[in-house]
């Protein structure tokens, strides 16, 4: 029988998942104008010495940041998983003698589930995966963020880049499983509750890198990730597509339009499912042909299709849901 929820618990998952909301809405935003409004006060030696430390400190998110346990275990993000809540399912083992790059889908409007299971403790991925260090790719630009880059590091994230992946599977030794939500932004435009759309067909960068490394794939889907929030999906070709689309390209990110359950931007109490595959096993490949390339990248969405058919029942949807990969 289920433990039921003091009023007490409910508040602190209602809190701490405020904050995680609030903290990927505007805290990067609030950073920046922080530093730039002590400049202008007696306190203006605070942000030029930080300023002077970020120039100094610039590569080290590229070389595997500073990753600090004591954050990822933080009981703010156990609230945070209890508030939906979410789980990590294992399917098969993970070597801690090789490394892996996990190709994690879809991206919703947050990737709560990529962040709680690969970038916090609290779903349990090192009891799961004995040996194995998660790392959480995402945005590249998050990193030029004063102040909101440390905190982003000490969970250990990093940026989505080439000297990134290069480090973390070439120079770390061996054990270590990055993590990369391939749809990125244009998915998370295509994220509504009972949609599962996944945009991969002309993503091929990972591929190549997982070649020219020798890093497993893995193939990874978050059930209940679309389910979240309620977004306003604009039509391809509409005046507000193209603006969403015109601000990814110069930012990175798209601004999408979403509203939750309560307090407009606290998400809706739907589990997430985040199934990790088995792994396929990559040859390394200096410099990898295209045909290679194309052919793990198909290999890739097949195994990706089998994972989503084989576990979509156990996770809430009908037999005859289907996942569409664009």
């Amino acid at each position: 029988m289920t433990k039921e929820k003091t009023q007490w618990k409910e508040f602190l998952e209602v809190v701490s998942t405020l904050q995680w909301v609030i903290s990927f809405l505007i805290l990067a935003a609030a950073c920046i104008i922080l530093m730039v409004c002590l400049m202008f006060t007696s306190l203006w030696p605070l942000p030029t010495l930080y300023f002077i430390w970020m120039v100094v400190d610039w590569q080290s998110p590229e070389r595997g940041g500073r990753k600090n346990t004591f954050v990822r275990r933080w009981r703010v993000w156990d609230h945070l998983r209890d508030f939906f809540p979410i789980k990590l399912v294992k399917t098969a083992e993970l070597n801690p003698k090789k490394n892996y790059l996990l190709g994690c889908h879809p991206h919703g409007i947050m990737s709560l589930g990529a962040f709680s299971c690969f970038s916090t403790e609290s779903c349990g991925f090192t009891e799961a995966f004995p040996g194995v260090r998660s790392t959480l790719a995402i945005l590249a630009g998050l990193f030029r963020v004063p102040l909101f880059r440390e905190y982003a590091m000490f969970t250990g994230v990093c940026p989505v880049s080439k000297p990134t992946l290069r480090h973390v599977l070439s120079k770390r030794g061996k054990g270590n499983a990055l993590v990369i939500v391939i749809g990125g932004a244009a998915e998370s435009l295509a994220s509504s509750p009972g949609v599962n759309t996944v945009v991969m067909r002309q993503r091929k960068g990972f591929v190549r890198v997982a070649l020219e490394f020798g890093a497993d794939l893995v193939p990874v889907y978050s059930f209940g990730e679309n389910d979240l929030f309620r977004q306003v999906v604009f039509s391809e070709g509409s005046l507000g597509r193209r603006l969403q689309d015109l601000f990814k390209k110069i930012m990175g990110f798209a601004p999408c339009l979403f509203v939750g359950e309560r307090f407009a931007f606290l998400p809706y109490r739907t589990p997430i499912t985040t199934v990790v595959g088995s792994p396929i096993s990559v040859p390394q490949r200096v410099t990898p042909t295209e045909e290679e390339v194309d052919h793990y990248h198909g290999l890739y969405m097949e195994c990706l299709s089998k994972l989503f058919h084989e576990h979509k029942v156990s996770c809430g949807l009908a037999e005859s849901h289907k996942l569409q990969i664009i």
